[in-house]
């Protein structure tokens, strides 16, 4: 299988693994709690996102497009923009059990974006194989929740200390910050947003 890997398609490994060492990293933080392994995974996923773009760079540059390369994309991308932005929530207290069903949501959401993008990215070309535009946000916006809670950490607060609280919900616990993962999840999922594509 090495043989059919181009050189675009190293960019996109590199983009999952920063998202699993970030994973990682985060068991590490919750084993030992030093911070210093929660700060790496948060710059881990934005180098992710770097490589992220330059496997799309070098695969138009070098006119080496495969459809191994647009499933590795997709694949790499949940890992770094999909469940570790939701293990980082969860590392950081969004642990209720109304908190662990909205992660899961937001996932799931995530995983069904990038199966619609590779359904349907051909009838969404134009007449050059461009995709003109995104259904719903695309994944790496998750990125944006990644500083919100890297701000969060710098500030403390995280775990009890987590912004807007905890609320008793019947069986569960939900903090009103996981909110804005099903927000970002529904917005991934939404059939009538379009994005333009740069």
């Amino acid at each position: 299988m090495l043989r059919e890997y181009t050189l675009a398609d190293l960019f996109t490994l590199g983009n999952a693994a920063c998202g699993t060492l970030a994973i990682f990293l985060c068991l590490q933080y919750l084993a030992e709690g030093e911070r210093r392994f929660l700060w790496a995974s948060f710059v881990l996923l934005p180098v992710a996102f770097v490589l992220d773009g330059l496997d799309g760079l070098v695969a138009r540059k070098l006119r080496r497009g495969s459809r191994l390369g647009a499933d590795l994309d997709s694949l790499s991308d949940i890992v770094s923009f999909g469940v570790a932005p939701a293990v980082l929530a969860y590392t950081l207290g969004m642990r209720g059990g109304w908190d662990a069903t909205i992660l899961l949501y937001f996932v799931l959401c995530g995983i069904s974006r990038l199966a619609r993008f590779n359904v349907t990215s051909a009838e969404l070309a134009d007449e050059h194989g461009k995709v003109r535009y995104f259904e719903g946000t695309p994944i790496p916006t998750s990125l944006a929740l990644v500083l919100l809670l890297g701000v969060a950490f710098r500030g403390g607060a995280v775990h009890e200390a987590l912004w807007g609280g905890a609320l008793r919900l019947g069986p569960a616990t939900l903090h009103p910050l996981v909110l804005l993962w099903g927000l970002s999840g529904s917005l991934m999922i939404s059939a009538t947003l379009r994005v333009p594509k740069p």
